[in-house]
């Protein structure tokens, strides 16, 4: 199973997800996110969606939509819990950070000084391992349920099938991710505390941030979403999960958004390491040629909206999972979803980063969601004439309606709109439109008032 699916690069969506409110966000905002998050939900079909926003050191939003179990009608809400996936990774690499702390490893260590009977062991350091440029081969590439992995397994059993073959490549040389290279870095971890995954994470991590609902997958509770997955287009099927011991130290977590944006709040006031600690924790690694891998320790970082952005994706059977912080905004987006069959995960989170980080683009997105609503209705012969000024209500009579019905209905579905141009003028915001639709494409002359009515609204014929 495939626990790191990047982010879209420039993926858009007019709409985004969210149902319980919980937060601190304003009425407007709330309301906006409530309505997008709830319309993607229901057009894509995904069983549920649930979402926790960190804004400025505390909760700002968290709702939850759809259903936690579509056989029995339950409700995901926010304190339903899911499958983090590789989000796990963040937790394993924090916990050797706290381990070079005390001085009882160094992430330069070599591995043969923890396990020496692995392939190459002498030349492959801890950093290798939560970096990704280890070079051992990953043992669950695969984005469906094997049958495989429906059967226990131990930490101890992947190392001894999938860290004892050949390294796909030089150590450092390449970026390659590999779950395996978290199962190794997790026996390490127990191997120098002494303790057990869990059991440290928990004292260490969790329970001082009070994450309750954070643990072991495999110990499933009534306030587990239930796993969907889809075969090709078709609804959701509830899928298996996998054998206990497959994710360990690489996927193993499970919690509900709002535990997970406390951890965000610490990672963004450094609370749990050091400073010394978060520098090395979220350093682009570099390889032996001096290329960048766009990745840290159990992280990847980049670049959103023009923003420093810090982000790890998850996936395991039935679940995916997105969590991105930006540093430099105080700003953290925690996105879960209980289906595989459908990534939502990236475009919701982009969206909400638009509306935080990019107002002036997410205003330009509620506008074009706008337009696009009022053309179709054209076609019908009708408008919501509250979205209207006076002078344009007065220029849409019977007549007006009845000539855009006739000769728009004709050109079939609305296909796509595309902004053309916007600028200012006699103080209104003027905007033009291409309108493709299936039979032919026309132009929009828009003029918006300051406070969003409709000033004018014609359709053109283009030539």
């Amino acid at each position: 199973m495939l626990l790191n699916r990047p982010l879209p690069a420039g993926f858009s969506l007019a709409f985004f997800l969210c149902t319980n409110l919980l937060a601190q966000a304003p009425p407007s905002a709330r309301t906006g996110l409530d309505q997008k998050i709830a319309e993607t939900r229901q057009a894509f079909g995904v069983p549920s969606v649930s979402v926790a926003v960190v804004k400025d050191g505390r909760l700002f939003y968290a709702n939850a939509f759809g259903d936690a179990n579509l056989a029995k009608n339950e409700r995901s809400t926010v304190d339903t819990r899911y499958a983090v996936g590789s989000i796990s990774k963040q937790f394993t690499a924090a916990a050797i950070l706290l381990e070079q702390e005390k001085g009882k490893l160094s992430l330069d260590d070599k591995i043969s000084k923890y396990f020496p009977e692995l392939t190459r062991a002498d030349e492959v350091t801890i950093r290798n391992l939560l970096s990704h440029t280890s070079g051992y081969e990953d043992y669950a590439p695969q984005d469906y349920l094997i049958p495989e992995w429906t059967n226990p397994t131990t930490p101890d059993e992947i190392m001894d099938r999938w860290a004892k073959k050949p390294l796909n490549f030089e150590p450092g040389t390449q970026w390659q991710y590999s779950n395996t290279n978290y199962v190794i870095a997790g026996k390490i971890l127990e191997k120098v505390s002494g303790e057990q995954l869990l059991p440290y994470l928990n004292e260490h991590i969790f329970r001082p941030l009070e994450m309750a609902s954070a643990g072991d997958c495999d110990v499933h509770t009534p306030a587990d979403a239930v796993a969907y997955t889809r075969y090709a287009l078709g609804p959701p099927r509830v899928v298996g999960r996998e054998g206990p011991g497959w994710y360990f130290a690489a996927g193993e977590l499970c919690m509900t958004p709002s535990d997970l944006a406390k951890w965000d709040i610490a990672f963004l006031q450094k609370r749990i390491l050091s400073a010394a600690s978060y520098d090395e924790f979220t350093r682009e690694v570099k390889l032996k040629n001096g290329k960048g891998t766009q990745y840290a320790l159990g992280l990847q970082v980049g670049e959103q909206h023009g923003t420093p952005a810090i982000s790890h994706s998850g996936e395991v059977s039935g679940f995916l999972a997105m969590n991105t912080v930006f540093p430099a905004k105080n700003i953290g987006i925690v996105v879960l979803s209980n289906e595989d069959g459908v990534n939502l995960i990236g475009p919701v989170t982009q969206q909400i980063a638009s509306a935080l980080l990019d107002p002036e683009n997410a205003v330009a997105e509620k506008q074009d969601r706008q337009v696009h609503s009022i053309l179709e209705g054209l076609q019908q012969g009708r408008i919501d004439r509250a979205l209207f000024t006076a002078n344009a209500n007065a220029y849409f009579t019977d007549l007006a309606l009845n000539d855009y019905r006739a000769s728009l209905a004709p050109l079939g579905r609305l296909e796509v709109l595309s902004r053309q141009s916007r600028s200012l003028r006699g103080g209104m915001t003027h905007l033009s439109y291409r309108a493709h639709f299936q039979m032919n494409t026309v132009l929009l002359n828009i003029y918006i008032m300051p406070d969003g009515k409709f000033e004018q609204f014609l359709v053109e014929e283009q030539f």
